[in-house]
């Protein structure tokens, strides 16, 4: 498989039907949808973008880091059609060495539960020390 990945910022148009292709659309809620969705593709530090040859959007990883010491994975995903091709893979390694190296810099994300064991193949284990404070209204639902 011939793809490239770069730092690229997405608009929200095409971000929204990226998700459609993938299994990333029902991990946000329906509230304000549209105006989330543009600040997120417009502000998120790290943006990387895997394409094939002829252009077509085949993975997106988004991050939010410091640059010195943790680096976490916001949204990654793959179009249904090319997962298990080490797409996800190589995302994630371009993200962490962009956010610092793995010499430097420790590796969140809140994975989906379908998503558990390619995070494991990566090296990542699951941890309880985490905190979270939520006050957000969150109606399920799937972009389609």
């Amino acid at each position: 498989m011939d793809y490239s990945i770069r730092r690229e910022r997405l608009s929200p148009e095409e971000y929204v039907a990226f998700l459609k292709r993938t299994d990333l659309g029902s991990q946000y809620p329906k509230e304000r949808f549209e105006e989330r969705v543009a600040a997120l593709v417009k502000s998120v530090p790290i943006s990387l973008t895997a394409r094939d040859s002829a252009g077509e959007l085949l993975g997106v990883c988004f991050g939010i880091t410091d640059f010195a010491y943790w680096l976490f994975i916001t949204d990654l995903g793959v179009v249904r059609t090319h997962t298990g091709r080490g797409i996800g893979r190589a995302l994630m390694g371009r993200a962490l060495e962009a956010a610092g190296g793995e010499e430097n810099i420790i590796m969140y994300t809140c994975p989906n539960e379908n998503a558990v064991a390619f995070y494991e193949k990566l090296g990542m284990r699951s941890t309880d020390s985490l905190m979270v404070y939520n006050r957000v209204e969150w109606t399920e639902f799937t972009v389609t």
